[in-house]
């Protein structure tokens, strides 16, 4: 008995080396963490159960059957965040350059498979060179077994990928399915193609960080929805965010208490509003002020900024945050934006999460680049996202309003629950000058009387009231007390019971 103790203390230890020390010095020369010391800081101490610590590739082509270590260059299994079950797998890039055999990728499966047998998210850090060329399509095999999971656990349970090395190939395309990504910036890229065959087919030079870095997915591509600094920041925000999700589709989000009053109000925000229409203002100081304790988890922060979108509580519940923000591009809705908070919105509506939507919005950008890029198509996805959602819904009409952008910024039109509005709300079918030089074209040609016929509409139609005395909206609050109303508003609405019709799926404006 001693002996097999020794045995499988030894095998254990042998193990847990991966691809040696002198690869593992090399991991941390690059000022990244090794596979195992990754899952160290994700979870909690103590709480990672390690699956097939022994499993071993099964090659024997170019000397494979000589070169084999125990994990086979991924550590799979479960453990817990802040005390809630989580499964995990992390590649390791010392061993084969985290490369993915049949094996490993059997491995991954296992623990996706448990994740929606017992529902609970799954969490993925990725540093891998791609399939093991060495066993050929076996390995892409074992890719195409990993996307299939992906696509049956999606809306059933969280999937989070953190690319922390390289992705490359058909290697990103399980990332891309998965619910959000992150990536740790000069150490981890993303691309189908890498620099030499850019570099073969189009003639373009570019570096790996230029060509797929957290930078360019985080600011240009919006592939990564952010990008940190270094391993350990990475893997503390992943647990911050890890705190906002619910376990699986059949769960409410967790609940976590907060000593920040719901009837607080905050008479600054009376103020947020510039008299001055053409003005901009910061959005996220109104989400801020309004969350419990202003904590916002922003996503994407830093690509198409015209929306914004994130997680926050209220009283002590997760909330997804939509909201228009005037200092970018004035706030309207574009390709990139519509995209964005589209994705969220469904997110938010496959996990149970109530959605908050800011609106200041004077309408779809307009142009030439966007009509033959497909804004009609892609502004349509965020507009189906909203009225398909059947999480509750409130709406904070803060500003403009504008035409299809005021319907599909979550109106009452399309199933929103509670629909507020400020007092500085306009709330109609384009802007006042725009809309008199229509009317009255005939008056074009006498300034005072485009000013008189203006300033008649904006006294008009610039103001929240026609909508209010139709029901499109529910009440005009006063800012200071929108976190109050809010706050109402969502706790009413926690019993809600609303159902689609019966759809084997949707098909969605792609």
């Amino acid at each position: 008995m001693q002996e097999i103790i020794a045995q499988l203390d030894r095998k254990r230890a042998e193990a847990r080396l991966g691809g040696g020390q002198r690869r593992m010095d090399a991991q941390h020369a690059k000022g990244k963490l090794t596979a195992r010391e990754r899952l160290d800081v994700l979870l909690d101490e103590g709480s990672f159960e390690e699956w097939d610590m022994f499993v071993e590739h099964r090659c024997s082509d170019y000397g494979m059957g000589e070169q084999k270590v125990p994990s086979d260059g991924v550590v799979t299994g479960h453990g817990t965040i802040n005390g809630r079950l989580v499964f995990v797998f992390s590649q390791d890039f010392t061993v084969f350059g985290g490369s993915l055999s049949e094996a490993h990728a059997e491995k991954i499966c296992k623990v996706m498979d448990q994740a929606l047998r017992v529902g609970a998210p799954v969490i993925g850090l990725n540093d891998s060179g791609g399939a093991r060329i060495q066993e050929g399509v076996a390995s892409l095999g074992g890719y195409a077994e990993v996307f299939q999971r992906n696509v049956l656990a999606s809306g059933v349970v969280p999937q989070i990928s953190m690319i922390m090395g390289p992705c490359a190939g058909g290697a990103v395309y399980s990332p891309a399915m998965t619910d959000f990504i992150f990536m740790v910036k000069d150490s981890a890229n993303m691309f189908v193609t890498g620099p030499d065959v850019v570099k073969t087919v189009t003639h373009e030079t570019v570096t790996a960080e230029d060509l797929g870095g957290a930078t360019t997915h985080s600011t240009k591509s919006g592939v990564a929805d952010l990008a940190f600094e270094n391993d350990i920041e990475a893997l503390l925000e992943l647990r911050r965010f890890f705190d906002f999700l619910p376990a699986s589709n059949r769960e409410d989000p967790p609940y976590r208490p907060s000593a920040d009053p719901a009837k607080r109000d905050d008479y600054s925000l009376d103020n947020l509003v510039p008299p001055d229409p053409a003005k901009p203002y910061n959005m996220k100081e109104l989400i801020e002020k309004v969350v419990d304790d202003r904590d916002f988890f922003e996503l994407q922060p830093n690509y198409a900024g015209n929306i914004i979108i994130g997680l926050a509580r209220m009283e002590g519940r997760t909330v997804g945050i939509v909201a228009n923000q005037p200092m970018v591009l004035a706030g309207c809705l574009d390709i990139a934006s519509s995209i964005k908070a589209a994705r969220f919105v469904r997110f938010c509506d496959c996990f149970n999460i109530p959605i908050v939507t800011f609106v200041d919005v004077p309408g779809f950008l307009p142009g030439t680049s966007q009509e033959y890029n497909g804004i009609i198509k892609h502004g349509a996805k965020l507009l189906f996202a909203f009225a398909e959602a059947t999480v509750p819904k409130v709406t904070v009409i803060t500003r403009k309003a504008y035409g299809g952008a005021y319907v599909v910024m979550s109106s009452k039109h399309i199933r929103g629950d509670v629909n507020f509005a400020w007092p500085t709300a306009e709330i109609a079918v384009m802007g006042s000058k725009g809309a008199v030089e229509i009317i009255f074209r005939a008056d074009i040609g006498d300034p005072e009387k485009i000013a008189a016929r203006t300033a008649e509409y904006q006294n008009r139609f610039a103001n929240p009231f026609v909508a209010a005395s139709r029901g499109y909206l529910d009440d005009v609050i006063m800012p200071h007390g929108t976190r109050r109303r809010i706050a109402k508003a969502l706790r009413i609405l926690r019993s809600k019971q609303l159902e689609n019709p019966w759809k084997k799926h949707d098909n969605l404006p792609l």
